[in-house]
């Protein structure tokens, strides 16, 4: 099925006022968020579209996705960092479409590094030579995503070194991370600005979560793939929805396209986070989906 007929079947689903059961009771689905989206984790990884290979999901087609959604930017991190590349250089493209790219540098030049970059200099080596670089964007914005299966790999001498360049230099972190780990990271560089990628996908309780928000005041967490976020009809539920309607200024969006079926669904992602959206006040909904990330990177809210 093309993207513009998923898109429309989403839209047509969400648009119909259908019911749906919470806790036994009957609730109408709420009326989707309307404005601009800021995708705050967007890969665009060598599967997608590998340079001198075959391109599933050419430059072309996955800005054109964006805009069908109502994307206005991005925050661009892919294996390697060819991909983010790439779409910094499509400056012309990305300005017709509307999109504004934000790079990050990615850890990762293969999969194998995913598992000791923590302790790998050549890393930290990789990550200096492409901030010197910059892109056809402009300078980079932040190091991220990466991983720690353990959080105790958060005190790697690379990981530490890391989050104090980042501290430095006024670079964004986005790290998918387990909670311990949030701690460990943020003891090496308190001031640096961290970006929980998922919120914690192995379901830290909202508990924990507001403590931690509470505990280092730079702490933002990204929303993509966070369990127990939606019932199954589609809206927040009651413990996500009371949280982000009390710190809206804590959230972010994104998509987390790290593999190609991701791509092939990018549109309904978008129509999800839209519909959980118009779940909360709409000046919240607005600082979640756009106005957090916008002012984290500067980026102008488009007319």
């Amino acid at each position: 099925m093309s993207w513009s007929r998923q898109l429309g079947r989403a839209l047509c689903a969400l648009a119909s006022g259908a019911l749906f059961v919470v806790g036994g009771a009957f609730a109408q689905t709420p009326t989707p968020y309307r404005g601009p989206l800021f995708d705050s984790h967007l890969h665009y990884n060598e599967e997608a579209c590998a340079l001198g290979a075959a391109c599933p999901y050419p430059v072309a087609d996955v800005l054109a996705a964006m805009q069908r959604s109502g994307v206005r930017a991005i925050v661009a991190n892919s294996r390697p960092n060819d991909g983010t590349k790439s779409l910094a250089s499509a400056v012309e493209a990305t300005r017709a479409a509307g999109v504004t790219v934000v790079p990050f540098i990615r850890l990762y030049r293969n999969r194998a590094d995913y598992s000791g970059w923590f302790a790998d200099e050549t890393i930290h080596q990789m990550v200096l030579k492409e901030l010197a670089a910059g892109t056809a964007a402009g300078p980079y914005r932040g190091i991220g995503e990466f991983h720690l299966y353990e959080s105790r790999n958060a005190n790697g001498p690379v990981a530490a070194r890391l989050m104090k360049l980042a501290q430095a230099r006024d670079l964004v972190v986005l790290a998918h991370v387990d909670d311990d780990a949030i701690d460990l990271l943020m003891a090496h560089a308190p001031q640096a600005r961290l970006i929980w990628a998922h919120t914690g996908i192995g379901g830290a309780p909202v508990a924990r979560v507001r403590e931690l928000l509470k505990r280092h005041p730079r702490l933002m967490g990204e929303l993509s793939y966070r369990p127990g976020l939606t019932h199954s009809g589609g809206g927040l539920s009651a413990e996500w929805k009371a949280l982000l309607s009390e710190q809206p200024e804590r959230f972010l969006i994104g998509s987390d396209t790290w593999v190609n079926p991701r791509w092939g669904s990018y549109d309904l992602l978008m129509a999800e986070a839209r519909a959980w959206l118009g779940d909360l006040p709409p000046e919240a909904a607005r600082r979640i989906a756009w106005g957090n990330a916008a002012a984290l990177f500067g980026v102008a809210t488009p007319p």
